[in-house]
C-alpha cells in the first residue's frame, strides 16, 4: 500500500493536509513538517531546492506515489526543477488562490504571502493573467509570520497582523492567504478584518490530487491512516494532531 506524500516548511500544510483527508479519507498519508528550515520565504533558490530535494528522497523512499507541496513557497521556487529531477513523479504544487479572486468578481484584493512568494515570478504571472481592470490589487509580504506562526506567539502575530493590514479595514473585500501556515490563523486575520473575505487553495489542491490519483490510477482504498514526522521535534507533531483535531 503507497501513500501521498506531503511536506511544507513546517505546521503550514496541515491546512491543505486537512482537506486531502476529506476528499481522500480512504488513502493513507505521510506528512513531512520541516520546522527546523522553516521559513522557507527568506531563503534563496538554490538552498530551497537542496532542502526539498532531501524531503523528496525521503518520501519516496518511504512508498508515497504522489508528492503534495503544501507550502507557496516551495511551489513557486522549486517545483519546476523537482518535476525536471524526478521526471516519473507526480507532483501537485500550492499557488495563492489569486484566481479565486478574480473569479469572484472581488473588487479590492489582498494578496499577503511570504517575502519570496510575494516577488515571485509564478505570483506576477497570476496577477498578470488573473487581475480584472477594475480590481485593486495590495501584494503585501507577512515579513516574520510563518514562524510567528510556527512558534505559537500569539501576542506577536496579532501585532504583526495589525501592523500590515489595519489601513485595510473595511476597504478590502477579500485577502488570499498566500502561505499555507496563514490559514491556520485564520480567526487572528478575520479579528483585524471582520469584514474580509478570506481565500485559501487548500480545497483546490485536494481536489487536484483526487484529479491526478484517478487519472493515474493510482487511488487505492487503504486504512485512511497518517503519519506525521517533523524534522525539528517531536513536541510539533503533537501541537500538529491537536490542529487536526479541532
Amino acid at each position: 500500500m503507497s501513500k501521498i506524500g506531503v511536506f511544507d516548511s513546517g505546521l503550514g500544510g496541515l491546512s491543505v493536509l486537512k482537506e486531502m483527508m476529506k476528499v481522500l479519507p480512504n488513502e493513507d498519508f505521510l506528512f513531512y513538517e520541516d520546522s527546523l528550515n522553516n521559513p522557507y520565504g527568506v531563503k534563496d533558490e538554490d538552498e530551497l531546492l537542496e532542502i526539498t530535494s532531501k524531503i523528496v528522497d525521503y518520501l519516496l523512499d518511504n512508498d508515497c506515489k504522489i508528492i503534495v507541496i503544501a507550502c507557496n513557497t516551495a511551489t513557486t521556487c522549486c517545483m519546476k526543477a523537482l518535476r525536471e529531477k524526478y521526471p516519473n513523479t507526480i507532483f501537485v504544487g500550492t499557488v495563492p488562490a489569486i484566481k479565486v479572486a478574480y473569479d469572484n468578481n472581488y473588487k479590492n484584493t489582498i494578496i499577503l504571502s511570504t517575502p519570496y512568494t510575494t516577488k515571485s515570478k509564478r505570483v506576477e504571472e497570476l496577477l498578470n493573467d488573473y487581475t480584472r481592470e477594475d480590481q485593486i490589487i495590495t501584494n503585501i509580504s507577512g515579513e516574520n509570520l510563518a514562524n510567528l506562526i510556527e512558534l505559537d506567539k500569539h501576542d506577536e502575530i496579532m501585532e504583526l497582523l495589525h501592523r500590515l493590514l489595519d489601513d485595510y479595514k473595511d476597504k478590502a473585500d477579500s485577502l488570499v492567504l498566500g502561505c499555507t501556515h496563514y490559514s491556520l490563523i485564520k480567526a487572528e486575520i478575520n479579528e483585524v478584518l471582520p469584514n474580509t473575505v478570506l481565500l485559501d487553495g487548500c480545497l483546490g489542491v485536494a481536489n487536484e490530487v483526487k484529479h491526478q490519483l484517478e487519472e493515474h490510477n493510482l487511488l487505492e482504498n487503504n486504512s485512511g491512516s497518517l503519519e506525521i514526522v517533523n524534522s525539528k521535534s517531536d513536541d510539533l507533531i503533537k501541537r500538529s494532531y491537536e490542529i487536526l483535531n479541532n
